[in-house]
């Protein structure tokens, strides 16, 4: 009879892989800085972030119209607002805008005086 020879040690496993700065574990979207990141990247961030901002202001704060003049998807420039963490007003309801001279824009009847 041949006897059992013991089980090889096993191999040693390679160490994770470490994440890019900024991107934390338990997300995979990248954290938002403490501080404005320096040289290349904080440069491309705040041109990406400006960009953003310009065409949402320009498309009256219409995101679909905003994501249309960038030539990204809706939904990707939703995530990239969240990420930059900006604030654009909503776009106005059509037809829910006062004109000068003209009834409010609540639609109650003016005011009648005697």
């Amino acid at each position: 009879m041949t006897a059992l020879l013991p089980a090889p040690a096993p191999a040693p496993r390679p160490s994770p892989p470490r994440l890019p700065k900024g991107l934390s574990e338990s997300s995979g979207f990248p954290a938002a800085p403490a501080r404005p990141l320096p040289g290349f990247h904080g440069a491309v961030s705040d041109f990406k972030r400006r960009l953003l901002e310009a065409t949402l202001t320009q498309a009256g704060g219409n995101r679909t119209r905003a994501a249309r003049a960038l030539g990204l998807q809706r939904t990707y420039l939703l995530r990239l607002i969240r990420e930059f963490e900006i604030r654009v007003p909503p776009a106005p309801l059509p037809g829910r805008h006062a004109e000068p001279g003209g009834p409010p824009a609540s639609g109650a009847a003016p005011a009648q005086t005697h």
